[in-house]
């Protein structure tokens, strides 16, 4: 008989004594913590890897030390759930969980906005605030496997949190000198390899869009996790941490290549503002084309796994955006 093919998942299978009950929680909370989604009641389930692999066992030797019970398998789904749908149990969880801090980030920042510039203990509270809301947004990092939608917005909220924070001469946007000396130390951004996260949505699509057609007409896209991730030479980053091109203060990636490009085409401006609705989800300029935009960016998503794929089909919808906006004359033109 032929070998049956390797999981792509690890499943924990356990059952814990009705008592202490702190046990339980303790228990509850491990898993929580490493990100695990439950497939069903004392069924976790975690993508496969060394790390969560190592992670898991932990925590059966926890509970068997606590007397409980667990098994560790390494599983694919045959029947019943499909991988999709045990994904999208991931990306429920960290939605989930991004848009909580994304709503604390922002009611921190409209808080601190109506305080006065003079009142030094609010900035110094906000601050404190400020750095707990970044540590936690690197801990739900960690457990995004597969890089949930609303991981954008929340990076976006806190991006603009913590330019408000900052002392009074600095919180000025970056002025057009600014943007030119960092095209100056990036060096021609012709025939590059742009890199960013995988499983892109919203500003990356957008955003490759914006470079293949505007910047860099032989660009390379890679796409990468992360975590596992090193910077190669003459490789550009975009919509990830520390990239060279994402979110500046209230500002997107797509918002942020057009300024760094010096874009001045009014066409691009209208679609730079639906990107950023459908980025920022803070209504900053209520364009009506945003929600029916995002739906068909989601379908896409949903239909095409691979994201090269998703860069054609996203592209081809941007493209008909952008032709719009070109030949659209001014109301009483």
């Amino acid at each position: 008989m032929g070998r049956a093919p390797a999981g792509r998942w690890l499943v924990l299978i356990h059952h814990l004594p009705p008592k202490p009950a702190y046990f339980r929680v303790r228990i509850w909370r491990r898993l929580q913590g490493l990100g695990a989604v439950a497939i069903k009641n004392s069924v976790y389930a975690l993508p496969k890897s060394d790390q969560t692999l190592e992670d898991f066992q932990w925590v059966v030797r926890e509970i068997v030390q606590g007397g409980g019970e667990a098994s560790l398998c390494e599983a694919q789904f045959v029947d019943g759930l499909t991988d999709e749908q045990v994904q999208a149990l991931f990306h429920s969880a960290r939605n989930k969980d991004y848009d909580q801090l994304t709503h604390e980030t922002r009611a921190l920042l409209e808080s601190f906005s109506g305080a006065s510039e003079e009142d030094g203990g609010t900035r110094a509270e906000a601050l404190l605030q400020a750095q707990r809301l970044r540590k936690q947004f690197s801990q739900i990092i960690a457990t995004d496997f597969f890089g949930a939608p609303a991981r954008e917005a929340a990076e976006g909220a806190i991006a603009a949190l913590e330019d408000a924070l900052q002392a009074p001469s600095r919180k000025a946007g970056p002025t057009d000198e600014a943007w030119r000396e960092k095209m100056g130390r990036l060096g021609g951004l012709r025939g590059r390899t742009w890199v960013t996260r995988q499983g892109v949505f919203v500003d990356r699509i957008a955003s490759a869009w914006l470079i293949r057609r505007f910047i860099d007409a032989e660009a390379r896209f890679r796409f990468v996790s992360p975590k596992l991730y090193s910077p190669a030479p003459g490789e550009i980053r975009f919509d990830m941490f520390e990239a060279e091109f994402t979110h500046e203060g209230e500002l997107c990636t797509f918002e942020v290549l057009l300024k760094c490009a010096g874009l001045e085409d009014p066409a691009l401006r209208s679609v730079a503002e639906i990107v950023h609705d459908m980025d920022m989800k803070d209504a900053g300029f209520q364009r009506e084309e945003a929600p029916g935009l995002v739906r068909l960016l989601e379908g896409i998503a949903m239909a095409h796994k691979d994201d090269l794929e998703r860069l054609e089909r996203g592209g081809a919808i941007f493209d008909g955006l952008y032709a719009y906006f070109r030949r659209r004359r001014p109301s009483g033109g």
